[in-house]
């Protein structure tokens, strides 16, 4: 089972028209810097990703896929680190390289290859699902209010009842739940501003909008996520449920495990995002779990190698029943997978077959190439 060859293709894959964000509306996601740029100034989906297959000399592949905007030169010192290792010989929860942005890329593939070279799937490696479907919601950036009702609208009918949004304090957010409210009653709403509403009055005046209209299901990171104190404040204050997101690929910004920890020791949150791979997963899974709280599977609106493994952690957690953001195909033009992952909102079901139970479409990933390179023993 010894690591022989890497086959890396980097990718451009565009969200399909009008499925970011509303007419008019100009304002990029990407929270991290890129380059010298400041955070916030890219889109998403101008940033390339890297998918890519790991070849043993078994014959085995595993499939990995990093997070946007990749280092090339970490991909390359990883890649060489692994080249020549028996992956028998690795421990699965812990990798032989530094923590970094594009670790969980490099796991993804690993667990992938020692699944399919044991006859098992990758859930059976976080010791067996709980639950075979994972909630899944659907997703929007900023909109203008009078896109609200169509969009909503056609989402409810393909069987979503969540909308996850984007938003700042230039929206209007109560408007948005009020006309969600009339469209579709059974639709739920998580708000994210990413921390974009700064203050806690500003916070406070929206909650008392929301609580009327009675259809938010929690407020994911509303001011910047070092004021535990106002987290616990915005708790006590209204009755809608206060979420922090924890993404350990933002590790510029210091995320790391310990803060689930320091916010269930400050009475801080309801609930959690949590966005990582897959022994990371587990490990906040079973924070919330022993805090009896909720979670759900944050993301990077990825591609289809990622969102696959997003399945399998989702699925072995019992504490992950809110809805997820797994909807890559949902919102991009192609999730580079022959046959998508199985979703019939608002379900996603874990594939099929060994490993990740997906398989790569090099078709699709030929079409989205903007580069390749390889590395090998």
């Amino acid at each position: 089972m010894i690591i022989k060859h890497f086959h890396f293709y980097e990718v451009i894959v565009p969200a399909k028209p009008g499925m970011i964000e509303g007419s008019g509306v100009s304002k990029p996601l990407h929270k991290l810097p890129v380059g010298a740029k400041e955070g916030w100034s890219k889109q998403f989906d101008e940033l390339p990703k890297l998918v890519f297959k790991m070849t043993l000399d078994t014959g085995v592949i595993g499939w990995g896929e990093c997070y946007r905007d990749h280092d090339w030169r970490m991909i390359e010192n990883i890649a060489n680190v692994l080249l020549g290792k028996d992956i028998s010989t690795l421990s699965l929860q812990q990798l032989p390289f530094t923590f970094c942005r594009e670790y969980d890329g490099f796991e993804c593939a690993i667990w992938d290859a020692y699944a399919k070279s044991h006859q098992l799937r990758v859930v059976d490696l976080l010791g067996g699902p709980v639950q075979e479907k994972v909630k899944i919601g659907s997703w929007s950036s900023h909109r203008p209010i009078e896109e609200i009702s169509d969009l909503v609208g056609t989402f409810s009918s393909q069987g979503y009842d969540c909308i996850k949004f984007k938003s700042d304090l230039e929206d209007d957010v109560v408007g948005w739940c009020r006309t969600i409210n009339e469209v579709a009653p059974d639709m739920q709403v998580i708000i994210d501003p990413n921390e974009r509403w700064q203050y806690t009055h500003e916070t406070k005046k929206r909650i008392d909008g929301l609580s009327e209209v009675g259809n938010v299901l929690c407020l994911e990171d509303p001011i910047p996520r070092w004021k535990l104190d106002e987290y616990a404040l915005l708790r006590a204050y209204g009755n809608i449920a206060i979420v922090l997101h924890v993404s350990l690929p933002y590790i510029l910004h210091g995320q790391r495990i310990k803060d689930a920890i320091q916010a269930l020791q400050m009475k801080a949150v309801d609930g959690f995002n949590f966005n990582c791979g897959l022994a990371n997963f587990q490990r906040l899974d079973h924070i919330a779990s022993a805090a009896g709280l909720n979670c759900w599977h944050g993301s990077e609106i990825d591609l289809g190698i990622t969102e696959a493994m997003y399945v399998h952690s989702a699925a072995a957690a019992s504490s992950c029943v809110w809805p997820s953001d797994i909807f890559g195909r949902l919102i991009r033009e192609h999730d580079l997978l022959k046959e998508p992952i199985r979703m019939e909102a608002p379900y996603a079901y874990l594939p099929e077959g060994l490993g990740l139970g997906v398989e790569p479409d090099m078709e699709a990933i030929e079409h989205y190439k903007i580069s390749e390179r390889e590395m090998k023993v």
